[in-house]
């Protein structure tokens, strides 16, 4: 292998936002992660809803409106 064209690899502990943190080597000095298998739903077998702004909140009361509509 040639010297000097390759970049440094770090030993490092990638953390989620849950918390969990996961030894590994990178490039990167640091990662962080949004979702892992610790916080996952497909894993955990929950089911998270992450809301933005109030988007699910305006769903569920259009849907309520369209039912009492339709009556």
């Amino acid at each position: 292998m040639k010297k000097e064209i390759h970049p440094e690899y770090y030993d490092i502990s990638a953390k989620c936002s849950c918390g969990a943190t996961y030894p590994t080597r990178s490039t990167e000095k640091e990662i962080k992660l949004e979702i892992c298998s610790a916080c996952h739903p497909f894993f955990t077998g929950t089911q998270k809803l992450v809301d933005t702004a109030g988007r699910v909140e305006r769903f569920i009361a259009r849907q309520k409106k369209k039912k009492k509509e339709e009556e």
